[in-house]
């Protein structure tokens, strides 16, 4: 795992991005995004679950809204 991150540093992007996870080569070197996720971690399970199930509404009904606009 060490090489992969030193790789990922050296083509500034992220190890994800390197494994195909994502296509987004600056998707997880946001970090207020990065902080947010680190605290959304220290949560305990049923806080964490509620926070998840707001964000996936708030993101459902953006794309939902973003659909009904085309």
């Amino acid at each position: 795992m060490g090489v992969a991150k030193k790789n990922s540093n050296n083509l500034n992007t992220t190890v994800g991005y390197l494994l195909g996870e994502t296509d987004k080569a600056d998707l997880f070197k946001d970090p207020v995004m990065l902080q947010r996720l680190a605290e959304l971690d220290k949560m305990d399970g049923t806080e964490k679950s509620h926070i998840l199930h707001v964000l996936d509404g708030f993101i459902k009904s953006v794309k939902l809204r973003n659909i009904a606009a085309l």
